[in-house]
């Protein structure tokens, strides 16, 4: 990172370098151990154990054990599904009564219908 930040403030900058330095020494360990040629003669396939990405797959996996029904659990799949498929219909449902009321009173001819084979 630059010295020259003028736009952060100097807690902000001492937390940024720290962040890089961590993230270049995971990175450096990281680099270092999956390509030691003995931790693949060992028998370990080359294969490096991070627990926090082990943590994060047991959390995915037991997701829905763990499931919790509550008032934001049930908002998204209605307002995304089940609402536009209920408003839809409605006013299909409407429209169609509606345009059959006016075929039955007459006030559409014949030749004026869409779809008069249907």
């Amino acid at each position: 990172m630059s010295k020259d930040i003028y736009d952060v403030p100097l807690e902000r900058q001492q937390v940024l370098r720290a962040n890089a330095a961590r993230r270049m020494e995971l990175r450096n360990y990281f680099l270092k151990e999956s390509s030691n040629p003995f931790k693949i003669a060992a028998g370990d396939k080359g294969h490096l154990f991070d627990p926090a990405i082990q943590r994060y797959q047991a959390l995915k996996v037991t997701e829905y054990e763990r499931f919790k029904p509550n008032l934001k659990t049930f908002k998204h799949p209605f307002l995304l599904f089940i609402l536009p498929y209920a408003i839809t219909t409605y006013m299909m449902y409407t429209d169609r009564r509606d345009k059959e009321a006016r075929f039955r009173r007459g006030e559409v001819s014949y030749k004026d219908r869409n779809m008069k084979f249907l």
